[in-house]
């Protein structure tokens, strides 16, 4: 079998690439191409290396951490090491589950074609078997973590968010709820239910007080210059609950909400406050409900 030094780094490239890409979809971070394309040429040299010396210590556990931990760095720029550790231990179950369903393609098509040398692929369909062992993978892990976060422990079952909204922020406990799967319906923006009580400090009591009016469009309790600040950032929520079906809440876009959980902080602008009238929990434990998306 002729093997050509080109093919073998754009194959590794466009396998890394996807990797890295999948890898960055679960976690729900944002990653730079140019990051990625530079990461996956580092990974896709190692491969040539491989292909191309004998010298047993690139082949080894050691340097084969010590790319991916370089790879993980180039691609995400991670902040600390714990979340460098995060990274790099999604990035290792995404290759292993990659690499398992692409493997069992390869021998149940025809496994004389691929050669296999140090652990790296290259024959006649090795980038077909990539390509197709990338989808099933990719939704084979979405499953596994959609089962895995519905299992969640008590103990983390809370988290610390910041509202952000016209220069004035407020900080509360939030319950982070698996069935919380309210969204705005017409760009798909996540909801997080609030009680109205805390939003005193950054809304104007005009809007509190008259919520049932807003949904039912009466604005006329309202001041102009309110209405004007606000009115272009209320949304209506339509949502379900047990007990109500079809239940309608005032929403109002955030500037911000930055949501601590574990040691870590995640940062959004992509959300709506939903405003909840009532109280959450009679003892007052919580008074947010944070959907497992934004967590």
């Amino acid at each position: 079998m002729t093997i050509y030094i080109d093919i073998i780094f754009l194959e590794n490239l466009i396998m890394n690439s996807i990797i890295l890409y999948a890898t960055s979809i679960i976690l729900k971070t944002k990653v730079k191409t140019i990051r990625v394309i530079l990461s996956s040429s580092i990974g896709a040299i190692y491969s040539i290396i491989l292909y191309t010396t004998e010298i047993t210590i690139f082949a080894s556990i050691i340097s084969k951490i010590i790319l991916s931990i370089v790879m993980i760095y180039v691609a995400f720029d991670p902040q600390n090491v714990k979340k460098m550790c995060k990274q790099t231990l999604i990035f290792y179950l995404t290759s292993f589950v990659f690499g398992g369903v692409a493997l069992y393609l390869i021998y149940f098509l025809k496994p004389q074609d691929i050669l296999i040398k140090n652990g790296m692929f290259a024959g006649q369909y090795a980038l077909k078997a990539i390509m197709l062992g990338a989808i099933v993978a990719f939704i084979i892990i979405k499953i596994s973590i959609k089962i895995i976060k519905t299992k969640i422990n008590p103990k983390d079952m809370y988290c610390k968010i910041k509202i952000k909204l016209n220069g004035k922020q407020i900080e509360t406990k939030a319950m982070i709820d698996t069935g919380n799967l309210v969204k705005e319906p017409i760009t798909n923006t996540p909801v997080i239910i609030v009680e109205s009580s805390l939003l005193n400090e950054i809304l104007p009591k005009e809007i509190l007080d008259n919520l049932e009016n807003i949904l039912c469009g009466n604005l006329a309790n309202i001041p102009e210059k309110i209405q004007l600040n606000f009115i272009s950032k209320l949304r209506c929520i339509p949502y379900s609950s047990l007990g109500k079906q079809n239940g309608m809440l005032v929403g109002i876009k955030a500037d911000e909400i930055q949501i601590e959980n574990e040691d870590e902080q995640k940062k959004t602008n992509n959300v709506i406050i939903g405003i909840y009238d009532k109280s959450l929990t009679k003892s007052g434990e919580y008074r947010a409900l944070v959907g497992m998306e934004l967590v």
